[in-house]
């Protein structure tokens, strides 16, 4: 199985010393956003883990002791840096800042564990076409030696947005053609593998490839291991991923990213943040009565493991 550490919160920023000690003890406790008094668990063992991947907009707290998974378990990692100011991610480092700990990041890990993303690309007033490929291109050269890939996408207009960020402007067609050419040229110029997520549009022509962003052959890659020929599912509607299971838990994010689809209210993450005991099994809290705690199922997909099958 794969293990998603950033999908609903920033769990390296803001939950170093928790997800480390996880690690170390060798399992995690899952609540159920549905159905909160149902509660997963989870081995953190090499031999139950196929691969961790952590997804975060600051890997400086963990930096000093990532070996303590990285040399026990495969690993991958997304880091994203959008060059937005305070307006719209207050709690995320400068891009000066955020590009020394990627670079040092790769340096420990190695360049082929590493993605860059600049996502979600939005319109305002202020973050104009203009802005983003100016942006991307300067920190596209700064971060080339350094990184396997570039993810990026377009915004998505969830609802609460009308309410979180009234001031974006949807994209036209021309919009988007103008964003993946400038992104699609940049990369090229800077021997960049570009690829888009969640979109349903077809951008090659500008060398942009459509692929999930966490796949077995990228992750086989990484890590120098062989997995399955298995269908990937995706996470959501267009999303190529492989299944995984992300151990965070939403509206707990202290980054205040305005865009944010996995919290309501920054005061929501807040107060909940107030919940966390680095611990507990949980991210937030602790077991309560009435809680009913499943085994996960946690199936390899490993090539070489002797599995049941997996569909």
């Amino acid at each position: 199985m794969i293990i998603n550490t950033g999908g609903r919160t920033d769990t390296v920023q803001y939950y170093t010393e928790w997800l480390l000690r996880r690690f170390n003890e060798g399992y995690v406790l899952v609540r159920n956003p549905l159905f909160p008094s149902k509660v997963m668990r989870y081995e953190l063992a090499p031999d139950k883990v196929d691969c961790v991947v952590f997804c975060s907009k600051n890997y400086r707290p963990i930096l000093s002791r990532l070996h303590e998974i990285t040399e026990r378990f495969n690993t991958y990692f997304h880091y994203t840096i959008t060059g937005y100011g305070k307006d719209t991610e207050p709690g995320v480092p400068s891009i000066e800042e955020s590009i020394d700990t990627l670079a040092e990041l790769s340096e420990k890990v190695g360049r082929g564990r590493v993605a860059w993303r600049y996502d979600p690309v939005l319109l305002t007033k202020k973050y104009t076409l203009g802005y983003h490929l100016e942006t991307f291109s300067r920190m596209a050269s700064a971060l080339s030696p350094y990184i396997d890939r570039c993810i990026f996408s377009f915004v998505e207009m969830y609802r609460k947005l009308e309410f979180n960020m009234p001031e974006l402007i949807p994209f036209t067609e021309r919009d988007m053609e103008i964003i993946a050419e400038g992104f699609g040229w940049t990369a090229e110029k800077n021997g960049l593998w570009l690829q888009i997520c969640g979109s349903s549009g077809d951008w090659s022509r500008y060398g942009i490839h459509r692929s999930g962003c966490i796949t077995l052959d990228i992750l086989g890659r990484a890590n120098g291991v062989v997995f399955r020929n298995i269908k990937h599912k995706g996470m959501r509607n267009g999303c190529g991923c492989i299944e995984s299971r992300d151990i965070g838990a939403y509206d707990t994010c202290l980054n205040g990213c305005r865009y944010c689809y996995a919290n309501k209210y920054p005061k929501i993450a807040r107060g909940n943040y107030k919940l966390h005991d680095p611990y507990s099994p949980l991210l937030l809290g602790h077991l309560e009565e009435g809680d009913t705690v499943m085994q996960g199922r946690q199936v390899s997909f490993m090539e070489d493991c002797q599995c049941p099958d997996l569909l």
